[in-house]
């Protein structure tokens, strides 16, 4: 029998290295599936790092949810969804806090809400009240990334002068350029992604591919060439810090 504390480190580890490819939510969600006796525990350890992470790897797991509530539902293990249901709400809390810091999350959270109605995991009652207070939490300053307190930092043993990147002092914003870089490229990769399977869709159906152009055509090569342009000006933001 496996232990009970190896498997949750190595779920948790798991979902700490995700990434925008389905092959690594795939792996989790296999993983999980195995180990399908603990599924509270691991459960519980979805909700714990989907609240503790930053804002990159919050989208990720966003994402895995539906791939695992999908293969879940695929092997009739349907334990996984009804929690998942049940917490929806506090995982969408999480991506895309009320404060504002997760605004750039709110498409995705949109994204992975509509698949989940797609296939009747959550009902069109629950995504649209969600997308109701989605609405006012992108209408805050879009940041790419949460940012880490300095006061945090001293914690881990940084002298109190020391203001490391991806903090925030004296009012003044710092962001780490690589999680920048990294969220673009996954954005880049899922949006390709979702350009595939738009032109995969039959053309029989031409309201299954509207849907899919809507939500695929918001992000666009003008907001690649922007995105790019922030992360320079940020990372001559932190050189001039």
């Amino acid at each position: 029998m496996a232990d009970p504390f190896e498997v949750r480190m190595r779920f948790t580890t798991q979902l700490q290295h995700l990434s925008a490819s389905v092959t690594s939510s795939q792996k989790a969600a296999h993983y999980a599936l195995k180990y399908r006796d603990m599924d509270e525990d691991l459960h519980s350890c979805i909700l714990e790092q989907v609240e503790k992470n930053n804002m990159n790897n919050r989208a990720n797991i966003m994402y895995f949810i539906e791939h695992f509530c999908d293969m879940a539902t695929k092997e009739n293990h349907l334990d996984y969804v009804r929690m998942i249901q049940r917490d929806i709400l506090r995982v969408v809390d999480a991506v895309a806090p009320s404060d504002g810091s997760g605004a750039a999350n709110v498409k995705h959270v949109r994204r992975v809400l509509n698949g989940l109605q797609s296939k009747s995991i959550l009902s069109s009652q629950t995504v649209a009240e969600i997308d109701a207070c989605l609405k006012e939490r992108e209408s805050h300053p879009a940041h790419l990334l949460d940012l880490e307190p300095a006061e945090s930092y001293e914690s881990n043993g940084k002298s109190k002068g020391e203001t490391p990147r991806g903090s925030k002092a004296n009012g003044i914003m710092r962001v780490d350029k690589k999680q920048i870089e990294q969220r673009i490229e996954e954005d880049r990769e899922r949006n390709k992604r979702l350009r595939e399977s738009m032109w995969a869709v039959s053309g029989d159906d031409p309201g299954e591919l509207e849907r899919f152009w809507d939500e695929g055509s918001d992000t666009g090569e003008d907001d690649y060439l922007g995105a790019d342009e922030e992360v320079l000006e940020r990372a001559q933001m932190i050189s001039a810090g």
